[in-house]
Order: structure tokens, then C-alpha cells, then sequence
């Protein structure tokens, strides 16, 4: 009967330890799996990154501006001129900035998974 006893106490407790073996195993797993990952926080910077180009845009549209202002106001009579140039050159400008906004939103969206 004492071999009985023995023989059970070691099941229970080979059982118990397989137990919480797999217990630790899954909560660690789950826990690598639910954090925030490092890859996540890449995207984010290279999202980021490409909104650089849009401030560069930004800035060249400015400076093209104030040209063509510069411009009509030594010589109003090609006023229609240079705004129809400023038009189409703005226009390229903000394209390029649209580019970059949605290479940042393709990174920021599609790029973390």
C-alpha cells in the first residue's frame, strides 16, 4: 500500500510540474507575442522619414511663390504669365508631396504587419 501511495505521489507531481511547464511556456509566448515590437516602431520611423520630402516640397513651393510675386511685381503686365507657370509649378510640387504622404500611409498601415 505504501508503494501505492509513492507510485501516485510521484503521477501527481510529474503531472503538476508538466503543468506548470506549459503554463510558463504559453505565457511567455503570449506575452513575446502582445508587446510592442521593434519592427512596428522601424515603420513608424520611415513613415516619418518620407514626410521629410514633403517638407522639402513645401518649401520649394514657397520659394517659387515668392518669385513669381518678385516677378509680376517688376513687370505687371505678365501677371497672367507667371501665374499660369506658378500654377503648374505648384501643382508639381504638391504632387511630390502627395507621393511622400502616401508612402507614408502605404509604411504606417500595410508596413507593420
Amino acid at each position: 500500500m505504501l508503494e501505492n501511495i509513492t507510485k501516485l505521489l510521484e503521477e501527481t507531481t510529474n503531472a503538476a510540474t508538466t503543468s506548470t511547464a506549459a503554463t510558463t511556456a504559453t505565457t511567455t509566448t503570449e506575452k513575446a507575442s502582445s508587446g510592442p515590437s521593434i519592427g512596428l516602431g522601424l515603420v513608424a520611423i520611415g513613415a516619418g522619414a518620407a514626410m521629410i520630402g514633403a517638407m522639402g516640397s513645401a518649401m520649394g513651393q514657397g520659394y517659387a511663390g515668392g518669385k513669381a510675386v518678385e516677378a509680376i511685381s517688376r513687370n505687371p503686365e505678365v501677371e497672367k504669365k507667371v501665374r499660369n507657370m506658378f500654377i503648374i509649378v505648384a501643382a508639381i510640387s504638391e504632387s511630390a508631396a502627395i507621393y511622400c504622404l502616401v508612402i507614408a500611409f502605404l509604411l504606417f498601415f500595410l508596413g507593420g504587419k
